[in-house]
């Protein structure tokens, strides 16, 4: 069993929080706007699949590694996205959500600890992600962290519940959002904006 340290023990602790909030959901509230076109449920199945993909991924090895960092992986996706076409993002969130079953919260409460047990049993080996990229699983794990972290808070403001990940979880997740922003040239406007030098433009987003 591998040692929960650094990328591993940030998606352990990203991971658990979620299980905690998603039992915090207050019944009758799964079908209310979520985000975007997605209701509760959908969001939250978007957000399981954070977890769903490590799992997947881990039976798919790589033959190469294509992407060595977090945020290259995020520059590739945000050309990934734009050419997928929203609806097929928004698609899948809702099936995520179909999939939760009628018991969202025994779902994850089931998940959350296999793909941990599973992510505990390997060492750091190349697994084939989105779009058939080569990627470690030490580099990819940040970017599940950060989807589990912004999305947890998507759910809390769409439920009215006071929530906010660990500080392990927000300090990778405010980190892997700023080196997302100078891959994508973004960078002086971000940290001008966080030294309070310079707003943000509207609608200024890194993902």
């Amino acid at each position: 069993m591998t040692t929960r340290t650094g990328p591993r023990a940030e998606f352990a602790s990203a991971a658990e929080s979620f299980a905690t909030l998603v039992r915090r959901i207050p019944d009758g509230r799964w079908d209310d706007p979520g985000l975007g076109d997605w209701d509760v449920r959908s969001l939250v199945g978007h957000a399981s699949r954070s977890l769903i993909t490590v799992s997947t991924y881990l039976r798919r090895a790589a033959q190469r590694e294509d992407v060595t960092s977090a945020a290259d992986y995020y520059a590739w996706v945000h050309e990934y996205s734009a050419n997928a076409g929203a609806a097929a993002i928004v698609e899948r969130g809702r099936q995520a959500g179909r999939d939760l079953g009628e018991d969202p919260v025994a779902t994850i409460d089931a998940l959350v600890p296999r793909v941990l047990a599973e992510v505990d049993e390997v060492d750091d080996p190349l697994i084939e992600v989105i779009g058939g990229l080569g990627m470690r699983l030490s580099s990819y794990l940040p970017t599940r962290t950060f989807e589990l972290a912004v999305h947890g808070m998507d759910i809390a403001g769409a439920v009215g519940i006071d929530f906010a990940p660990p500080d392990d979880v927000l300090a990778e997740a405010a980190a892997l959002a700023a080196r997302i922003g100078v891959r994508l040239g973004r960078g002086p406007g971000l940290l001008l904006a966080l030294t309070g030098r310079r707003d943000l433009p509207p609608g200024f987003s890194v993902v």
